[in-house]
């Protein structure tokens, strides 16, 4: 499935998607009992905003995605951080049975999985990596705050209405931070074998105007994204959209399920 995350993309969603709060790595790490022996694989990694942070607390990281700009930028960010104990690879969540054969049985600690999620087939996903992850070891589930469009704030829904007049649609999914989405997701791990935490994180952050832009193109496949020369009257639809509304207060819930093989 081509997604368009690639090209101008990879760099704004490095540019502009949030990290995660070192509470969230701690724990990851506390859930499946990691150590400095441990590999761990994020699955969906992105341009790493997890796979990085996560490879200070083991022995390495497998950080997988399918677009090859997505990692190409990630591998830039590994060399501007200089971390060197991160491999990338390119493979989607149907490719994870074959990490068994490539890694070994039971020898992965825990397969990180983002906001990615919502374009996998999670159950499928699930049942795959049982026979991957070493006992203690497991899936997180991990969401990383709603979509700017979707916060129950008034710059959020007046961003979400000029949003839908400009793409032409409806802009419902909250891609996988609803209570429904998490409970499917809870009860999948469950039937898939797993047992289940379920940890959360918030935190407030303030947004100025490019990060609210910004935010909006790192969620754009490239081909929807404002040509070159629309960008300054775009930026100006937005900020005349949110203009009534002083502070862009984001509050940014982080969503952890942490499935352990029984």
């Amino acid at each position: 499935m081509d997604l368009g995350f690639r090209g101008e993309v990879a760099d704004l969603y490095h540019r502009y998607r949030h990290g995660y709060p070192s509470a969230v790595l701690d724990a990851l790490r506390s859930a499946f009992d990691l150590t400095g022996q441990d590999v761990v694989v994020d699955l969906g990694c992105g341009t790493g905003q997890l796979t990085l942070p996560m490879a200070a607390r083991v022995r390495a990281v497998v950080g997988m995605d399918p677009e090859p700009d997505m990692l190409q930028r990630a591998r830039q960010a590994a060399s501007e951080q200089d971390v060197r104990n991160v491999t990338w690879m390119i493979g989607a969540d149907t490719d994870v049975p074959a990490l068994r054969d490539l890694l070994g049985g039971n020898s992965v600690a825990a397969v990180t999985v983002g906001q990615a999620l919502h374009w996998m087939k999670h159950l499928e996903l699930f049942r795959a990596i049982i026979p991957l992850v070493r006992p203690g070891g497991g899936v997180a589930v991990v969401t990383n705050g709603t979509p700017l469009w979707r916060q129950d704030t008034d710059w959020s829904r007046a961003l979400r209405d000029h949003l839908e007049q400009w793409l032409g649609t409806r802009l419902t999914s909250a891609c996988g931070t609803d209570e429904q989405s998490q409970r499917r997701y809870r009860n999948d791990l469950v039937s898939a074998g797993f047992e289940v935490t379920a940890m959360s994180f918030d935190y407030l952050t303030e947004l100025d105007l490019d990060q609210l832009v910004g935010g909006i193109y790192s969620a754009l496949p490239v081909t929807r994204l404002p040509a070159q020369d629309h960008r300054s009257e775009f930026f100006e639809q937005v900020r005349r959209t949110v203009a009534p509304h002083e502070h862009f207060s984001e509050h940014v819930h982080v969503a952890i399920l942490a499935g352990r093989v029984r």
